[in-house]
């Protein structure tokens, strides 16, 4: 495991998805430090004295691959004070620290996966999946749920990745938005789902979104038999 190292950043490009989701992506002043997919960075907006303590700062998993150590991006939706002076004060040329890499919600590859992304949940699962191999020998089955179909931020990398990879299947959701062939209309579930995993009992579980979705979805796990075991939390607030 890298040790984490504390890097200052600049914000080289700033993406508006509206209804307060942004995608940030940051230049670290040397090449970052080699991270696993899964595991997520501090932002600190405040500078940050070497000789003092360490910031205010809030985690975000790191979205971009670990190859990309030239750049780093996260996503974020606005909730709570910190995200919201991140809305206001962010803009491309602005400085700003992280230090990395940190966490465990490392996806192994020793079984049949299946993700469940609820909004920027996705950011948890895109390294893994942007450096998966085409030879792959365990199917994938990934479930990734928002608001808009405008809000599936990273759909177009899921869907070049799923091109090329035999083993990936994905299942959009959107809440609101007219129906189509390609998403279902509601919110994400293990209902819905479940048909789609060629051996659910034989399957590792992994959840990242919003406190309420885990709840509901490990709840609906337990319910038809997964152990607990079998389910990853990436509660990422």
């Amino acid at each position: 495991m890298a040790t984490a190292q504390k890097l200052r950043c600049q914000v080289t490009r700033l993406v508006d998805h509206g209804e307060r989701v942004y995608t940030v992506e940051l230049r670290p002043e040397r090449p970052a430090p080699r991270f696993r997919p899964g595991q997520f960075l501090h932002l600190a907006l405040d500078d940050y004295d070497p000789s003092g303590f360490w910031p205010e700062s809030r985690v975000f998993s790191i979205a971009s691959a670990p190859a990309q150590r030239d750049l780093l991006r996260i996503s974020y939706s606005v909730r709570g004070r910190f995200t919201a002076r991140m809305e206001r004060e962010l803009a491309e040329g602005r400085r700003v620290w992280v230090k990395l890499p940190y966490g465990d919600f490392i996806i192994e590859d020793t079984s049949d996966i299946v993700l469940f992304a609820g909004g920027t949940g996705i950011t948890a699962f895109t390294a893994f999946l942007d450096g998966l191999p085409s030879t792959f020998g365990h199917t994938v089955t990934l479930a990734y749920g928002a608001r808009t179909p405008e809000l599936l931020i990273y759909r177009d990398l899921l869907t070049a990745r799923a091109a090329l990879i035999p083993a990936l299947r994905t299942c959009y959701f959107v809440e609101r938005g007219e129906p189509a062939p390609d998403r279902v209309i509601g919110r994400l579930s293990v209902e819905a789902v479940w048909p789609h995993i060629p051996a659910p009992g034989q399957a590792t579980y992994y959840l990242s979104g919003p406190p309420v979705m885990l709840r509901t979805l490990t709840a609906d796990l337990r319910g038809r038999g997964i152990a607990a075991g079998a389910i990853r939390i990436d509660a990422w607030e």
